[in-house]
């Protein structure tokens, strides 16, 4: 199904034609209207009359996380007060926090991409849907829940916590989809087998948009195997508006609306750019916000573009699953490591579930990596020689994948911490 056929099915060429006039058009606007973008481009020695192509775009300088924080709260703002409608702010966890301010028309383009992309997946009138994103000022609940009423669904807006609640919610209301963290619905399902709530049995729920933290194939494989219910990916950051982007009934990476957004790949330590299909870190440039604009955002997420048309019929580029951040990436004893590659070495071992920690200590000049992963209940036993057998053979598995030693601690079923939001898998003790 399509939301918008002539936009999402444009020819290659008439979608770069479009991007290229959106860029310039861009460029032009903020040189001459914007201080921070003029003095940036004058310092990288670059004009608007340089940008003769879309390819010209690599000769503009980054945008950093670190820019919106030197400039917090409101110096980013390319529009008045009387125009901005709506904030949202981030949780600062890492540093100050960021600001991002919308217009109508950046609201408008929000909720039309969520419409696509949840049309995409399926997702329309006949649905319910239950939104256990966290409303307020994290953009994932707000996003969601317009785009869903966009499309014609029926929305419940449940936000996080009560658990047992929106379960009873899904199934009283018959709730066919639900958009929350994938950690989040995982929880879920292990507090419905505690209420003798099946998901596949007592509940119409058959649809999970997930997102908001990194997830890998093999969760997916574990939330389809375990609750029935197909799960998509969601991409979007709140400097991008919020969650937008989502794949389509084909699964086969998550479509990058060009009219909205221009996409890269870059190498993450020189910033040159890579060809379609390489891995490398993704920089986005938003070609329609108003509030607050985005040229060649360096966002830290690891993927690759497929720039060929999909079969489902959309042509936009898809971006592959993320693999992680370069600014998440652990290096352990001098060895690169990803925590989407300990996740997919756990859910290969079907004893485990879903739910794992990952603890990183300095002895000495030593780096020490403790993984705590829960044991599935029919999986736990009270005797010391089986789970010495299980504990060796993860080691054993995350070795083979990481090329580096790992200890591994087994819990039992409901030891480790649960998240409602977005969850905490890495808890790093270092002092650098």
């Amino acid at each position: 199904m399509f939301w918008n056929t002539k936009l999402e099915c444009m020819p290659k060429e008439d979608l770069r034609s479009l991007q290229y006039r959106e860029l310039k058009s861009l460029v032009n606007n903020l040189y001459s209207f914007n201080k921070f973008y003029h003095d940036r481009m004058k310092a990288q020695n670059v004009h608007p009359d340089d940008i003769c192509s879309l390819s010209d775009a690599s000769k503009l300088p980054f945008m950093y996380k670190q820019d919106l924080r030197d400039n917090y709260p409101t110096g980013m703002f390319t529009a008045s007060n009387s125009e901005v409608v709506r904030y949202h702010v981030s949780s600062g966890t890492t540093g100050k926090p960021t600001l991002v301010g919308y217009t109508r028309n950046d609201l408008e383009y929000w909720t039309e991409a969520l419409a696509r992309s949840l049309t995409s997946v399926g997702i329309g009138n006949n649905d319910t849907m239950q939104i256990s994103y966290g409303y307020g000022l994290f953009t994932g609940g707000l996003g969601l829940h317009y785009g869903a009423e966009r499309v014609g669904a029926t929305v419940l807006p449940a936000g996080t916590g009560s658990t047992e609640r929106q379960i009873e919610l899904i199934k009283d209301l018959d709730v066919t989809a639900i958009a929350c963290t994938p950690s989040y619905l995982v929880h879920m399902g292990g507090v419905a087998k505690k209420m003798g709530i099946d998901f596949r049995r007592d509940t119409s729920l058959r649809k999970a948009v997930l997102g908001a933290e990194p997830w890998s194939e093999s969760m997916r494989n574990h939330i389809e195997s375990e609750m029935g219910i197909k799960a998509y990916d969601i991409y979007g950051t709140s400097e991008m508006a919020g969650p937008m982007f989502t794949e389509c009934e084909e699964r086969n990476g998550v479509h990058m609306a060009g009219d909205i957004v221009y996409c890269e790949i870059i190498d993450p330590d020189t910033g040159e750019n890579l060809e379609s299909g390489q891995k490398g870190e993704l920089v986005v440039t938003m070609l329609k916000k108003e509030a607050m604009p985005m040229i060649r955002y360096r966002i830290r997420d690891i993927t690759s573009i497929d720039e060929e048309e999909c079969a489902c019929g959309r042509t936009s580029p898809r971006i592959s699953r993320i693999s992680g951040r370069s600014d998440d990436m652990l290096i352990i004893r001098g060895i690169n490591v990803f925590p989407s590659q300990i996740e997919y070495t756990l859910m290969q071992i079907p004893q485990l579930a879903g739910h794992y920690m990952i603890i990183v200590t300095r002895e000495g000049a030593l780096d020490r990596m403790v993984v705590q992963v829960e044991i599935k209940e029919d999986a736990f036993s009270d005797k010391v020689e089986d789970m010495n057998r299980l504990r060796a053979y993860v080691e054993t598995q995350l070795k083979k994948y990481l090329n580096i030693a790992a200890e591994v601690e087994l819990k039992a079923p409901g030891e480790l911490p649960r998240f409602e939001g977005k969850a905490k898998r890495v808890v790093d003790k270092r002092v650098i």
